[in-house]
């Protein structure tokens, strides 16, 4: 008996591992030419990379400029590319750069072969001031912080930070109705409670409160706009805040507040 179970003993350690079975199984035939080929076509990539890899030699610049100094763009690129070539550069981190220079809202960049790259600046293009130094695009995006040479004609937006997205949606939403009306918006502000004026550019607050201040606006459009834009210069303020109707406050020395 105990000759027989030394012999089982012996057979067990003869026989082959799980992982030996598993390796034995693989079709090494069929996968070296594959290995083989794989590794032919890494190397004739990296080949490929190190002869098309040409040092940047020229950078092209286009766009509208007003703001942004071409010199500032080529200068930003070129600051970002250092030693590397066309095929390495990171086109993503130079239009970033880019995009850092003052008045740049985007920048596309592009491969220019053999040795150059493309660049495509689109400036910020402001449609209000924000506050007494500051601009806002489109989009509501703060852009330029302390401006000292600020468009005239764009008006002004005052409120809280942080809601210069929500301010700039409404002044695109309501300007185009008041110049259907012969009158523009000069300035529009946000208090901290939440209450929301108007000044037209003739002169005229519009008070419309915290709520309600589509219907409010609307009903200033739909009746008070037409004595507004009769008597501009006797009006002080129209205050819109009433479930309905509206107060006309008069200049001192042309009448009384008279309520719509």
């Amino acid at each position: 008996m105990a000759g027989r179970s030394a012999t089982r003993r012996s057979n067990r350690r003869h026989e082959p591992s799980g992982l030996a079975r598993r390796l034995a199984a693989i079709p090494w035939r069929r996968l070296l030419p594959l290995a083989i080929g794989t590794l032919a076509v890494a190397g004739l990539f990296w080949t490929l990379r190190l002869v098309l890899d040409q040092p940047l030699t020229r950078v092209e610049i286009s766009g509208r400029f007003q703001r942004v100094q071409p010199l500032d763009v080529e200068k930003a690129v070129r600051g970002e590319v250092g030693k590397q070539g066309l095929v390495s550069v990171d086109l993503d981190a130079i239009s970033r750069a880019v995009r850092q220079i003052p008045w740049v809202d985007r920048a596309r960049v592009a491969r220019a072969w053999p040795q150059g790259l493309r660049v495509e600046v689109i400036e910020q293009v402001p449609v209000a001031r924000w506050g007494e130094e500051g601009l806002v695009n489109a989009r509501g995006e703060r852009f330029v912080n302390d401006s000292r040479h600020l468009p005239p004609e764009l008006p002004v937006l005052q409120g809280p930070q942080g809601y210069e997205a929500q301010m700039t949606e409404r002044y695109l939403a309501l300007q185009p109705r008041l110049v259907e009306a012969g009158m523009r918006l000069a300035r529009m502000q946000l208090d901290e409670r939440g209450a929301w004026e108007l000044q037209l550019d003739n002169g005229v607050t519009l008070r419309l409160g915290r709520q309600h201040l589509d219907a409010r606006f609307d009903r200033f459009m739909q009746a008070a706009s037409r004595v507004v834009a009769a008597r501009a210069a006797e009006i002080a303020y129209v205050d819109l805040r009433y479930s309905s109707g509206f107060a006309i406050g008069w200049r001192p020395g042309t009448g009384e507040v008279a309520r719509g």
